[in-house]
């Protein structure tokens, strides 16, 4: 059975990192509370990947999705979540981020669009409880990335499982939609 995802550091310590597309997901977690931020990275024809300081960068296009998840306590609702401090940020206004609002009045932003970063990105070496996850583009990749933001949303970010389970389908889509790379039209 083939590996669906890995650890992204061990897989470039490994040399398993794929040139051709591969789907990066990384997650920053608040340590005092159940704010989360994740940022999900498409790439396709790699030219070099090298170690940066504290990272690694990759040297072709990439096409960047965020989600944020802001418990229902969060103090700085408000505030655009672009001006936020940098452990709390993403690069959108709320005017770009589609909305889910849970059960439990947690609400999880998710960028409407992807961003794309022309020529390269570094992906930084996770922190604490952190992490960055390698998808490799296999046939059922959105499929395992749902998953993935199913159970991590809820087990991580407190999110209750129905809504869990409804906006990680909605992100698989999204994903699926904003992330491939098609070169056939």
């Amino acid at each position: 059975m083939p590996v669906k995802a890995m650890d992204l550091f061990d897989a470039y310590n490994k040399n398993m990192l794929p040139s051709e597309q591969g789907f990066i997901v990384s997650s920053y977690f608040s340590a005092h509370s159940a704010y989360s931020r994740y940022e999900v990275v498409s790439y396709n024809n790699v030219k070099s990947i090298y170690p940066a300081d504290n990272g690694l960068t990759f040297q072709t296009d990439g096409k960047k999705l965020h989600i944020l998840i802001e418990p229902s306590n969060y103090p700085k609702k408000g505030e655009e979540p672009y001006v936020r401090s940098s452990m709390e940020q993403i690069p959108h206004r709320f005017s770009e981020l589609d909305l889910h609002t849970c059960k439990n009045q947690t609400k999880i932003y998710s960028g409407k669009e992807a961003i794309m970063s022309y020529t390269s990105f570094t992906i930084m070496k996770p922190q604490g409880v952190n992490f960055s996850f390698i998808f490799y583009n296999l046939p059922d990749v959105f499929d395992s990335m749902t998953l993935f933001f199913e159970k991590t949303f809820n087990k991580e970010a407190g999110v209750p499982m129905p809504d869990a389970k409804k906006v990680a389908k909605e992100l698989g889509i999204k994903l699926k939609k904003t992330m491939a790379w098609d070169y056939s039209s």
